[in-house]
């Protein structure tokens, strides 16, 4: 694990990072003249835990945001860890025969990651596993949709995802890998001991190999396509919330 500085921008973000988790908040900036109530609603709460706050032109959070709409308000921010494959195992020992892993193999759009961290955080998942490659990390745009998420939870960034499988695997935890021509249904899971729920990017689903690394391939049963051919398959954020949830409410039961 590690820590590095970086900005994040947004008034959902920001509000949240400065809330839940302060001590790495290094400065906040707020653009200058700005009437909006929650950005005076950020200040005040900055400065209760003693962080620096800025007011500063348009100009200069056009500059830290890198493009991504920053709402009037960016904070530097210590990124609390950064977590890789070496703390799988203790992640899954820790949540004794319980683990509940999300894996995304191949998401590319920060805005389907972003949601798809907030759907785990509000399921109380154990970790969010993410391939160093070929796929969107947790950037600016990531940590404003998941509105604080990607923070409160592990996202373990892995070398090899097949691997990772593999390892998962020899540590007890069953792997369901969801693609929509899979005949058994999402349903029939048990879902209540150590899980990993694989889905796939938003273009190409599963790859090959994640798929031979699955203990078995589920679908979402959805009649509308059957009724409704043109009607498109749930979006991976979507879908993510949907196979997250069946297991919480499983895990409840």
């Amino acid at each position: 694990m590690s820590k590095q500085n970086q900005w994040i921008v947004g008034i959902n973000a920001v509000a949240s990072a400065v809330e839940h988790d302060a001590e790495h908040v290094r400065e906040v900036l707020i653009e200058a003249g700005a009437k909006n109530p929650r950005l005076a609603e950020i200040e005040s709460g900055a400065r209760r835990r003693d962080i620096e706050v800025r007011r500063v032109a348009q100009q200069a959070l056009d500059g830290v945001a890198g493009g991504v709409r920053h709402q009037g308000v960016a904070a530097r921010y210590a990124a609390a860890k950064t977590w890789d494959e070496h703390d799988l195992s203790g992640l899954v020992e820790q949540a004794a025969g319980r683990a509940l892993l999300l894996v995304l193999d191949g998401v590319q759009d920060p805005h389907n990651l972003g949601a798809c961290l907030r759907s785990a955080a509000a399921a109380g998942v154990t970790a969010v596993v993410i391939p160093k490659d070929k796929a969107v990390q947790v950037n600016a745009t990531v940590r404003k949709t998941s509105a604080g998420a990607a923070d409160s939870i592990p996202v373990v960034r892995v070398t090899n995802l097949s691997r990772t499988l593999a390892e998962l695997q020899k540590l007890g935890v069953w792997i369901y890998g969801l693609v929509g021509d899979a005949q058994t249904s999402l349903y029939a899971l048990d879902l209540t001991g150590s899980v990993a729920l694989v889905l796939g990017g938003e273009a190409d689903g599963l790859r090959r190999l994640t798929r031979e690394h699955c203990d078995g391939l589920v679908s979402i049963p959805m009649p509308g396509l059957e009724t409704s051919p043109g009607v498109e398959s749930l979006n991976v954020s979507v879908a993510a919330g949907v196979t997250l949830f069946e297991a919480v409410r499983q895990r409840k039961a």
